[in-house]
């Protein structure tokens, strides 16, 4: 019985740890765009917005890149992580991950308006991401750490991008 205890214990913790991943990235990806410095394969720019947004997307690309991993090579760990069961649609976000993330990328080295291009699909992906771990919460009633803890990342990294690329955006 002590055993079982002790495994489960040790489960939540892990699982607690995991769901903390994201949000930590969040506040990272925040207080490296408030030191000031330059994201890496960002030139010099003449904006600390766009700095800011540099620093978000950098963040945002491993973030990617790190999704694409986890739901393909490791997407019935990843599944039972968020609460779901694994299934072929875990491998579609696997690859829109992998592309978003290289996407990242490549927008940080270029112009805003390449920086405007990519953060566009990702507000979109992320916040509409938000809305259903939100509506598995409240209709599932599931309060896994990577399906709860992540709404601190999905929604804080879509309305912070979407707010700082909103000057840039030439409609």
């Amino acid at each position: 019985m002590m055993a079982k205890a002790k495994t489960k214990s040790k489960s939540n913790i892990g699982e607690l740890i995991s769901g903390l991943v994201l949000p930590g990235m969040f506040v990272a990806a925040w207080a490296f765009a408030l030191s000031g410095s330059n994201a890496p394969m960002s030139s010099a720019v003449e904006s600390t917005d766009i700095n800011t947004i540099h620093w978000l997307l950098y963040f945002v690309g491993w973030v990617m890149l790190f999704s694409a991993v986890m739901h393909s090579l490791f997407a019935k760990k990843m599944a039972k992580s968020i609460g779901w069961v694994t299934n072929g649609f875990q491998y579609e976000i696997a690859a829109v991950s992998l592309g978003l993330g290289l996407a990242c990328f490549y927008a940080i080295g270029r112009s805003i308006e390449a920086c405007v291009a990519i953060a566009l699909p990702v507000i979109t992906f992320l916040f509409f991401a938000g809305l259903n771990h939100l509506y598995e919460i409240i209709k599932n009633k599931n309060f896994a750490p990577n399906n709860s803890l992540v709404l601190i990342y999905d929604f804080g990294m879509s309305i912070s991008l979407f707010m700082l690329i909103l000057p840039y955006i030439n409609i």
